[in-house]
């Protein structure tokens, strides 16, 4: 259906905020939770090759997350404006807008496939040492990269179904995704079914067999099922207004992201000579974190089309009532993530087959991280409302200054000052940092540009 034909109003201007809210987060809150159940469930089983292919995939892991923060970061600009430019009942530049979007995520996977071919050997050149190590995760690396399309594609479409309302469909295709991963991990790694036993080679190629097809029944998805918008083969050529738009919005987001990556790679980079011990606790507690986070990101991912939408409907109230009550239920998640963590965390790392030592060492660290978490769901929070604005530059500040500026240079001072087993304190330092830099942005931009909206 041509975009013109949508009807007058999307739910995103009608729905009650709050039933509104819950319909379009509870989906990818949802969809966020089986995903990062993924996440650990695939490091179970990898840990149960030996602790050198745990170390090997944590290490690769700074590489996943740089391509989510590119194809994450590339959607959240591509969905902001579509929403804007639907509130403002502009359908022809959601349309080009939506297709651009995927003539950006091709050109992503290039970047990676590049990446993957010429210089995974390199990027493991510190675990040189450790050959077994090594080519575990120079394996591992070139494979989720070269076939990294998957995910590109899929994380495209889900982006495009959010700016037009269509949570639903972006949960299932995180369902299918997962589920396939999860199924895949043992047959693969361990040589079910009669098949060979592939080790960390096998996680490798159950992830990326998820991501393709999910990404191939989200293309039938956008095609069959979206209606806001027109997907156009044609139309999937550089539009340099339109890419300045959307990475307006979505440079930010990949900056900020690409930042936790850079900064985890450099992290271990610093601990792999001094702590192998710390390296092991630092993945394992990422892919754990992963489970509290995932849900605030995925209200985030809710909140952004339903603000950017009555931003551009100069819908004030609707706008403040999306904010409280989304903040008051990240509070929420952030409060149980902290008691997860903090109550239960052996129970937790029992799923990874540490030693008694090497647990209560993680048990420790765990308490002391998640402490910050109560601050760091104000930050994430605000962080997608001022995407959602346009204003994606001020969280790539509060980020940088979070990352850059605060936690890897107080983790370096614990390190040489007060031991490996200190470096954990840089964290509440950060967050607590981040969280008060994002109340005074919100406080000047809800002055600045939402209070001057008409009531």
């Amino acid at each position: 259906m041509n975009g013109q034909t949508m009807p007058p109003e999307n739910k995103l201007g009608v729905m009650p905020v709050k039933r509104l809210v819950v319909s379009m987060a509870l989906p990818l809150i949802i969809s966020n939770l089986v995903q990062a159940l993924y996440n650990i469930v695939d490091s179970v089983f990898v840990a149960q090759i030996s602790e050198n292919a745990t170390k090997a995939i944590s290490l690769a892991f700074p590489v996943q997350l740089l391509m989510l923060a590119v194809s994450i970061g590339t959607g959240v600009g591509t969905s902001s404006l579509m929403s804007r430019k639907l509130g403002e009942k502009n359908f022809k530049d959601a349309e080009i807008a939506a297709n651009q979007g995927f003539f950006l995520a091709v050109c992503s996977y290039a970047v990676f496939l590049i990446f993957g071919l010429f210089f995974s050997e390199m990027f493991f050149a510190s675990a040189a040492e450790n050959a077994e190590l090594a080519d575990m995760g120079i394996s591992y690396l070139r494979i989720v990269t070269c076939f990294s399309f998957g995910l590109f594609i899929q994380i495209n479409c889900e982006r495009i179904m959010q700016g037009t309302g269509n949570a639903l469909w972006s949960m299932i295709l995180q369902l299918v995704g997962a589920v396939i991963n999860i199924i895949l991990d043992p047959i693969l790694i361990f040589g079910w079914l009669g098949l060979p036993a592939m080790g960390v080679v096998g996680a490798a190629v159950a992830t990326v067999t998820g991501q393709v097809v999910a990404a191939a029944f989200a293309v039938v998805i956008i095609f069959r099922r979206v209606k806001e918008v027109r997907i156009d083969l044609r139309e999937m050529k550089p539009h340099g207004r339109m890419i300045l738009t959307i990475y307006r919005v979505g440079l930010p987001s990949i900056i900020m992201q690409a930042l936790n990556s850079v900064i985890l790679s450099v992290t271990n980079t610093i601990l792999l000579p001094v702590s192998e011990l710390s390296v092991w606790i630092l993945g394992v507690y990422f892919k754990i974190q992963s489970f509290v986070c995932m849900p605030v990101f995925g209200l985030n991912n809710g909140v952004i089309p339903i603000v950017a939408y009555n931003f551009g409907a100069r819908r004030k109230k609707r706008i403040t009532e999306t904010i409280s009550f989304s903040l008051i239920t990240a509070e929420a998640i952030m409060v149980l993530g902290t008691l997860l963590l903090c109550v239960f965390p052996h129970a937790l790392l029992s799923m990874f087959n540490p030693s008694p030592e090497t647990a209560d060492a993680a048990a420790r660290a765990f308490g002391i991280i998640a402490s910050s978490f109560v601050f760091s769901g104000v930050a994430i929070l605000f962080s997608a409302v001022f995407q959602a604005l346009g204003k994606g530059f001020m969280s790539l500040i509060i980020s940088v200054i979070r990352q850059a500026a605060v936690l890897l240079p107080v983790l370096i001072i614990l390190l040489n000052t007060a031991g490996a087993e200190n470096i954990w304190f840089a964290y509440p330092v950060a967050e607590i940092t981040a969280c008060i830099l994002s109340v005074i942005f919100m406080a000047r931009e809800y002055k600045k540009v939402i209070s001057v909206i008409p009531d």
